[in-house]
């Protein structure tokens, strides 16, 4: 660790990040057309995220969803601030980035579960395909049209993430994307907001 930055994201972190974010974009672009490639995806997805929760509860400390996971009056604060101009900075998850890997995992474990209940439906294939093959057309509609709404939730959310991360490196005068690629955060921040500033 060199003077001027400290260790944020261990390397499970920033290798799941990475992961999910090439897994979501192969099953979201590949639905249709390559239903193989869009399955394994899918269950790619579902592993990283089983993992990331498994993590947030035994991993290091910025990892751990006690170190992130706030009230939503916290939240809404912090947005406030933020909005303001004159947030709080914390080198793991602020508030409302916590907030954001909360409602992204949530959405995304849904967009899995919903696509096995259409697979194993529509396609009596996968592993809820013996509890669901005979259900008929109706669950597997249902299903995929469930499945078709977390999926573009998931993408909203995702685009609202990447706007949070660049108003928020903007507003603190970090690259919070190099940060999730090293691993690394400036360490440079005014003494009184204490470990988590």
């Amino acid at each position: 660790m060199t003077a001027s930055t400290i260790k944020v994201w261990d390397p499970l972190v920033r290798i799941f990040h990475w992961s999910l974010v090439a897994g979501f974009f192969v099953a979201y672009l590949t639905e249709d057309d390559f239903m193989s490639l869009h399955v394994w995806a899918g269950y790619l997805v579902g592993a990283l995220v089983a993992v990331r929760i498994v993590w947030g509860f035994v991993g290091p400390r910025y990892a751990r969803f006690s170190d992130f996971v706030r009230s939503p009056g916290e939240v809404i604060a912090y947005l406030k601030a933020e909005l303001a101009g004159h947030a709080r900075r914390y080198l793991g998850h602020n508030p409302a980035g916590g907030a954001m890997v909360v409602a992204l995992l949530l959405s995304l474990a849904l967009t899995v579960i919903t696509g096995l209940v259409t697979y194993g439906g529509a396609e009596c294939a996968g592993p809820l395909a013996g509890s669901l093959c005979s259900s008929g057309n109706e669950v597997a509609e249902l299903g995929e049209e469930v499945h078709e709404f977390f999926a573009n939730l998931t993408l909203l959310l995702v685009v609202l993430h990447v706007a949070g991360v660049v108003f928020s490196s903007r507003l603190h005068g970090e690259n919070l994307v190099h940060a999730m690629l090293t691993g690394r955060k400036p360490a440079s921040v005014d003494e009184t907001q204490g470990e988590n500033a």
